[in-house]
C-alpha cells in the first residue's frame, strides 16, 4: 500500500468507472437469484467470464502456460477469489440488502491487510496498521450491530457470510503473491476463472440440478452483466487502473463501489438501510484511510480533539 502515485484524471475516471461496475454486481446479482439459486449463478458468472478472457489470451497471443503446478495453483485460486466468496455473497443477498452486502465486501482490504501480516514475512503490522484495522473491525461490528453478533438469526448469518467472502478474498491475495507472481494479469486471470469453473459447473448439477438455459430475460441481462462486464471486463480495467494509479490508489475503489451499491438497490431494488450501516460504513472508511496511509493519525487525534 506504500505505492502512491498521483492521479490523473484519467485515472480517477477509470477508477470510478471500475466503482460503478463493481457497484452494479450487486444489482444484478439480485436480480438473477430471483430466478437461479446460488451455485448455478456462480457457474454462469465464471465459465462465461473464462470464455471471454480466453478470447483476448488468444488474441493478444499470449504464452499459455503448461506446468501442473502453475494450474493447480490457478484452481486453488479459483476457489478464494471465486467460488467461496461469490457463493457466499450470493447466498447473503438472499436475506440483506444488496447496498448492506455491499458496505461488508469493502472490509476486503482490512482482513487483506491482516491475513498478509500473519502469512507474509515482509508485511509486518505496523502500528498504523494495526489502527486501522481495529477501526476496520468497530465499523463492521458495528453496520452488523451488537444484537445481531449476540442473536444468530438468519440475517445476521448473511452478514457474517458475507463478511466470510472477504477473508477468502484475503487468502486469495496472499496465494496470488505466493504462486502466481510473474504470470500476465490476462492469463492469470482467465486461468483462475478456468479453474473455477471446473469446480462450479459440477458444484451446481450437484446442489441445484442441471443447468437451465431457459430463462427470464431480465435474468439473462443481469447473468451478462455479471459475467462480461462486471466480472471479464472489470478484470481488465483494474489491472489497467492499477499500472496507471498504483496498488495504494487502487484501494480507493473499496470505498466508492458502496455508495453505487447503495443508491442503486434503493432505486432498483426499494431497498433501505439502517442508520447504524452508514455509521459503519463510515467507521470502515476511516480505518481504510489510515491504513492507506492518506489520512495521519496526528491528523486524527486533532479532529477527535
Amino acid at each position: 500500500m506504500s505505492d502512491q502515485k498521483s492521479l490523473s484524471s484519467q485515472a480517477w475516471l477509470e477508477l470510478l468507472l471500475l466503482a460503478a461496475i463493481w457497484g452494479g454486481i450487486f444489482l444484478a446479482n439480485r436480480i438473477a437469484l430471483n430466478e437461479i439459486p446460488v451455485f448455478t449463478l456462480v457457474a454462469h458468472r465464471v465459465f462465461w467470464a473464462a470464455l471471454i478472457l480466453w478470447v483476448v489470451v488468444v488474441w493478444r497471443r499470449l504464452p499459455i502456460p503448461v506446468q501442473p503446478s502453475v494450474w493447480l495453483a490457478f484452481l486453488v485460486m479459483g476457489l478464494l477469489n471465486n467460488i467461496i466468496p461469490f457463493s457466499l455473497l450470493n447466498w447473503a443477498q438472499l436475506t440483506i440488502e444488496s447496498g448492506l452486502t455491499s458496505i461488508f465486501n469493502a472490509t476486503t482490504a482490512i482482513f487483506g491487510v491482516l491475513v498478509a501480516a500473519i502469512l507474509l514475512p515482509d508485511e509486518r503490522l505496523s502500528a498504523r496498521k494495526a489502527i486501522g484495522v481495529s477501526i476496520g473491525f468497530i465499523g463492521v461490528a458495528t453496520a452488523i450491530g451488537l444484537n445481531n453478533l449476540a442473536d444468530l438469526n438468519p440475517r445476521s448469518l448473511a452478514q457474517l457470510a458475507a463478511v466470510g467472502a472477504t477473508l477468502s478474498y484475503a487468502f486469495a491475495g496472499v496465494w496470488a503473491r505466493k504462486q502466481l507472481q510473474g504470470q500476465p494479469p490476462q492469463i492469470a486471470a482467465a486461468g483462475m476463472l478456468t479453474g473455477a469453473s471446473l469446480v462450479a459447473i459440477p458444484l451446481a448439477h450437484w446442489l441445484e440440478g442441471p443447468i437451465s438455459f431457459n430463462l427470464q430475460p431480465a435474468t439473462w441481462s443481469a447473468i451478462t452483466y455479471c459475467a462480461t462486464i462486471a466480472t471479464a471486463g472489470a478484470y481488465l480495467l483494474y489491472y489497467r487502473v492499477l499500472d496507471m494509479a498504483g496498488s495504494g490508489n487502487l484501494m480507493l475503489v473499496t470505498l466508492l463501489i458502496p455508495p453505487f451499491a447503495i443508491v442503486l438497490g434503493a432505486v432498483f431494488l426499494g431497498e433501505s438501510l439502517a442508520p447504524r450501516a452508514y455509521f459503519g460504513f463510515g467507521l470502515l472508511a476511516v480505518g481504510l484511510l489510515v491504513l492507506d496511509g492518506r489520512l495521519k493519525l496526528r491528523k486524527l487525534v486533532h479532529f477527535s480533539n
